[in-house]
């Protein structure tokens, strides 16, 4: 049998090799991870048309990834994918489960929430957001090396090329849906219920993002497992990276080949967006 399929999805700002620190241990354990640079990240171009950053949009190329990956609902030996969203990602897996669960063998939330994010990184988000509108990425740029701590001069240069190839209009787009995104988790719960969806709530003990009674609060609305991360802040896999592999690992292998009822019937909806 093949090894069961993973997908995982970044936050803001950030980009596939986010999940390096994690994926040798998770294909050590057989799973087969895939982890994507969404629309307008990295070394996935993007459209300069913010109407073309809707969830929506994000949630449809997941689902063009996962038919990529031959995991279509149905497909010959195949039982879906072991989707993961980190912060915004998870923002994203959510749109893509209440769109089509069918694809879907679980569903991780990791250092994710209910609805927009709080506390000091939406003031953040808030500023970076303003300066994207009247300086550009440069002006971003040069406010955030202002205030972080030295790094090695290849991470350095590497965060450097990632921030400046991310599209602009993307970098606004995904600012604004975690400031103002609406709370669905009782229309995530209710998806999930009735494919029998197995769903995890992940995120480190200090986490930043969204406080820990806010994700605690979201995983009892879900029925979903919960679990805190020791050692770790907004970002477990580069914290507690072997923390993070056995929580999800433990949560694949506990769901099985899910035994599920069909899903409803969704209709396919095509982009012309890279």
């Amino acid at each position: 049998m093949d090894a069961p399929a993973v997908l995982l999805l970044p936050g803001y700002a950030a980009s596939k090799e986010d999940f390096l620190p994690i994926m040798p241990a998770v294909a050590a354990a057989g799973f087969a991870a895939t982890a994507l640079d969404q629309r307008g990240q990295h070394e996935s171009p993007g459209p300069d048309e913010i109407a073309a950053y809707s969830l929506e949009a994000f949630a449809e190329d997941v689902h063009r990834v996962i038919g990529a990956l031959g995991l279509q609902a149905g497909a010959p030996g195949g039982h879906g994918v072991h989707l993961v969203g980190h912060s915004f990602g998870g923002l994203v897996a959510r749109a893509a489960v209440i769109a089509d669960p069918g694809r879907i063998r679980t569903l991780t939330l990791l250092s994710s929430g209910p609805a927009g994010i709080v506390g000091r990184r939406q003031a953040a988000l808030r500023t970076i957001r303003l300066v994207l509108e009247r300086g550009g990425p440069a002006a971003v740029w040069a406010a955030l090396h202002a205030m972080e701590r030295p790094r090695p001069a290849p991470t350095a240069d590497f965060l450097r090329r990632r921030f400046f190839a991310h599209n602009q209009t993307a970098l606004m787009a995904i600012a604004q849906h975690l400031l103002d995104t609406p709370d669905r988790v009782t229309e995530l719960a209710a998806v999930a219920r009735g494919v029998g969806l197995p769903v995890l709530v992940a995120h480190g003990e200090s986490d930043d993002g969204w406080p820990a009674a806010v994700q605690a609060d979201m995983a009892r609305r879900l029925a979903a497992r919960y679990e805190v991360l020791p050692g770790a802040r907004h970002d477990p896999a580069a914290d507690a990276p072997d923390a993070l592999v056995a929580t999800l690992v433990g949560f694949w292998r506990s769901s099985g080949l899910p035994a599920r009822r069909p899903a409803p019937a969704v209709a396919e909806a095509s982009s012309g967006a890279a």
